[in-house]
């Protein structure tokens, strides 16, 4: 009988965690004689009883495993904990607000099991509950992260998702440090069939993603995966160096022809700033891609575990 593992990372979540298990295990059990599951929470540094809660739970079912990692490490450390932490035949990861549909399990094992696919991931077609500016943040996002990258960015793509130990494994072997997983999808390749579903509200508690995270995230995800901007630092250096040359010898030639004072200093000041901005920014995107570099030469682990039900960590090639 196959077996599927479910990551679910927590983050302060104890309102949401009952519910959740509520919905995931009637899934479970209408798939009983076709696959057994195991459920890896992922306690992500929560600060209320999310750990507690998730021991409860584990007492009373054995299928519940649980890491809890010493701090708060982001999303990205707890998936890639979970994954590493799973013993299924499949993977899936899901929220533990239900904004992914426990529901839609049975048809991505259905479509995974058959073989023609390595994966079936998710995606929204709507943005309900989103503010105006979110939702314009994030369509822009993905047009420009696909300009710039070669790597394909499915526009509201989410973790949601079914994979092969296979895929797994593959993700696995990539150990950067600064990690964007919804590129390392795309860039471990494997065939993937996408599901659409509209976007649902959280069943509780209050959402973490903040406009200022989202803005990290996306810019973790452009670092990760383009050097365009070190590109556009580049073409703007050489564009204002021979414009500066055309306007040296067009000074030179007026003065000479018509005798014109040094006049225009306010001009000048103004254009003095905007070439300081365009070098701070360049210096600015050349410091981020080598802090990045700094981060990954570090080799500090992605993660700490605190304390878990686990026995231990499986080896990646298992």
């Amino acid at each position: 009988m196959d077996k599927i593992s479910v990551i679910v990372p927590c983050y302060n979540e104890e309102e949401t965690i009952p519910l959740f298990y509520e919905e995931i295990t009637k899934i479970a059990k209408s798939m009983a004689k076709e696959v057994e599951f195991e459920f890896v929470f992922i306690n992500d540094g929560s600060k209320d009883k999310t750990l507690q809660t998730l021991k409860d739970y584990s007492k009373k079912d054995k299928r519940i495993k649980y890491v809890s990692l010493s701090r708060n490490f982001g999303k990205e450390a707890g998936m890639l904990a979970g994954l590493e932490y799973t013993t299924g035949d499949y993977i899936a990861i899901m929220d533990v607000d239900l904004q992914d549909p426990p529901e839609l399990l049975p048809e991505m094992y259905k479509t995974v099991s058959s073989g023609e696919y390595d994966c079936v991931a998710t995606k929204s077609t709507s943005r309900n509950g989103y503010s105006a500016l979110r939702k314009f943040l994030t369509k822009w996002y993905y047009k420009i992260i696909n300009a710039i990258s070669k790597t394909e960015m499915v526009a509201g793509a989410r973790d949601y998702r079914l994979m092969t130990r296979q895929m797994v494994n593959a993700i696995l072997e990539v150990r950067e440090y600064n990690r964007y997983i919804k590129g390392l999808y795309g860039f471990v390749g494997f065939e993937t069939k996408w599901i659409e579903f509209e976007n649902k509200d959280r069943i509780a508690g209050t959402t973490k993603w903040s406009i200022t995270k989202l803005f990290g995230y996306a810019f973790e995800a452009i670092m990760s995966f383009s050097t365009i901007p070190l590109t556009i630092s580049a073409v703007l250096g050489i564009l204002f160096c021979i414009g500066s040359f055309i306007a040296i010898i067009f000074i030179i030639i007026k003065t000479l022809c018509f005798g014109d004072p040094a006049t225009g200093w306010p001009s000048l000041v103004c254009i003095m700033f905007f070439l300081s901005g365009i070098q701070l920014f360049c210096i600015g995107v050349i410091g981020a891609y080598l802090s990045k570099t700094y981060l990954e030469t570090k080799r500090r682990p992605i993660y700490i575990v605190k304390e878990t039900n686990q026995t231990k960590k499986l080896p990646r090639n298992e």
